[in-house]
């Protein structure tokens, strides 16, 4: 985690003044992978790592943002939003601002240092969690109440229009509404959630990071989205009434199987199975019937692999390594894919052994060294200094 007073005294030391304190997790999806933009359900929780915000007001309309992880500074006029997308970390923090200002939100101008560890490009929503960060500081010292879901869609906002990615609202919704222990059924549609405790018994979440960030996932989350899209165009003529892949049965995409070609037949096969597979592994973890859940893991990443294809060899041997290890119950490719992060539910008498193993194993495999480590479900965004 963060040192919120390592960031305050090195905000002090930059901008000589006291600052307020915000921070928002990443998180980590357990099951339920590009359903979210289907219109469908998924279990993420939010993870014990973060982006912390200081920030204290300007006199005029100027943001300077310092991110300190990334050593790197950038100014915004708020006056003078700009469209975005130059592929830099700054469009995030652009972007939050624009979304609030096309709400009506007029906003103070900000010193800002932020600090983050939350990977980037890791699978575990490094994007939202500065999205949620950024919104929640901008909003708290301008005066102004925004209500969480609003900030959650803010930042869906900012990451379709700023930075280009058409995301679904899981990452920013989980950002902001977690709760300490728990994951959320979400469904992505009615925006209906539930928190459902984690009764893991004596496994813990733990997250391979495979080190790996192939150049294609934003290209490719797109086209998925797209196939998506094209399959509920062509099932609408013989299914009326539906509106996302979320509305259709496994029943009914194998009857009207010849309308789609074979590759959108397996992306609509994928979701629809996914979506069922999150609805179990939710009443699987309300029972604390770890073995099922993990048995719904294992059944999601093959579908990733075979069905979706967003896996990559490296998540494949991370999760066969990992599957193969004692006292793991379940192993899967988590977040968008073709790179990032592994999700497993280990034993928690097996940790130690099964981050020796798998880090020796996968990088035999592939002279990579990843990172493996435990992660808590923690509490969604919140200010934690006030001045």
């Amino acid at each position: 985690m963060i040192s919120a007073p390592e960031l305050i005294a090195a905000f002090q030391q930059r901008y000589g003044t006291m600052p307020r304190v915000f921070r928002a997790p990443g998180r980590v999806n357990l099951i339920g992978e590009h359903t979210d933009y289907n219109e469908g359900f998924v279990l993420p929780m939010a993870i014990d790592r973060e982006t912390v915000i200081a920030i204290a007001p300007r006199p005029d309309r100027m943001l300077r943002v310092w991110s300190l992880n990334l050593d790197d500074s950038q100014e915004l006029d708020l006056n003078k939003l700009g469209a975005g997308r130059r592929g830099m970390w700054i469009d995030y923090v652009e972007g939050i601002a624009s979304a609030l200002a096309s709400r009506g939100i007029t906003l103070k101008g900000a010193e800002i240092a932020l600090n983050s560890d939350v990977g980037i490009g890791s699978g575990l929503s490094s994007s939202a969690a500065l999205e949620t960060a950024v919104g929640k500081a901008l909003v708290s010292i301008s005066g102004i109440q925004l209500d969480p879901l609003s900030l959650a869609l803010v930042g869906q906002t900012a990451e379709h229009v700023h930075v280009g990615i058409h995301c679904g609202i899981m990452d920013q919704f989980t950002s902001v509404h977690a709760r300490k222990g728990h994951a959320i059924l979400l469904d992505c549609r009615s925006l209906e959630a539930k928190q459902i405790p984690l009764n893991l018994g004596e496994c813990r979440v733990v997250i391979c990071d495979s080190r790996v960030r192939h150049t294609l996932a934003s290209s490719e989350y797109n086209r998925r989205r797209q196939d998506c899209e094209s399959a509920v165009k062509s099932l609408s003529a013989v299914l009326p009434g539906i509106h996302a892949l979320r509305d259709v049965t496994l029943d009914q995409l194998e009857k009207h199987r010849s309308r789609l070609d074979d590759t959108v037949y397996r992306r609509c096969r994928h979701v629809i199975s996914e979506n069922d597979r999150t609805l179990k592994a939710a009443e699987a973890l309300t029972a604390g019937n770890v073995a099922g859940m993990g048995r719904l893991m294992a059944e999601s990443h093959r579908s990733l692999r075979d069905d979706y294809e967003v896996s990559c060899s490296e998540l494949d041997i991370l999760v066969e390594r990992a599957a193969a290890q004692p006292g793991v119950l379940g192993a899967r490719m988590t977040g968008g894919g073709f790179g990032g992060c592994t999700v497993n539910l280990v034993s928690r008498s097996e940790f130690r052994s099964f981050r020796q193993r798998v880090t020796e194993e996968y990088q035999a495999r592939t002279g990579i060294s990843p990172e493996i480590f435990a992660a808590e479900a923690s509490a969604g965004a919140e200010e934690i200094v006030s001045n």
